[in-house]
């Protein structure tokens, strides 16, 4: 990715549908916050869906990258692959997620990387977990309701 900010023409995502994308259009929404990576809760009476400070235990806390994203599929068969069939469900993703955003019409924020041209964005204005949360490997999963958080919507 170059490390210039996104002009008019090459902004795809304003023009592009989302099943119409090509694989890497596809991915490179993907800001690197790792937001999504987080354990999250729902509550069974209200479908309510609370994150917690607990990240997927291959999530690398310092980069917000998955280790092991090639082989996720495999080593982590629980970890959510999004793809367009999923566009309705986009809900419980948080309302910074590009993927979301794109879905619901709306217009990539100018710390997202295809904006900015860097990665570091992302981190630099806060959005992503970046040193604010720790591996689910921490915690015994009966007690991961005392690790919700409120800071992501």
């Amino acid at each position: 990715m170059s490390n210039t900010p996104a002009s008019q023409t090459d902004a795809f995502w304003r023009t592009v549908r989302l099943e119409d994308m090509s694989k890497t259009q596809w991915e490179s929404l993907c800001d690197g916050c790792g937001r999504c990576c987080l354990q999250k809760l729902e509550d069974e009476d209200t479908g309510e869906v609370c994150y917690t400070a607990l990240s997927c235990r291959h999530l690398d806390t310092d980069s917000c990258r998955c280790k092991v994203y090639p082989q996720r599929a495999t080593v982590a068969p629980e970890c959510i692959h999004l793809t367009v069939n999923d566009i309705p469900e986009f809900h419980w993703l948080p309302s910074t997620c590009a993927y979301r955003l794109v879905s619901e019409g709306k217009d990539l924020p100018e710390w997202h990387p295809l904006v900015s041209g860097t990665p570091e964005t992302v981190h630099l204005v806060g959005i992503s977990v970046q040193q604010r949360v720790m591996s689910e490997d921490r915690v015994p999963e009966e007690d991961w309701e005392e690790h919700i958080i409120h800071w992501i919507d």
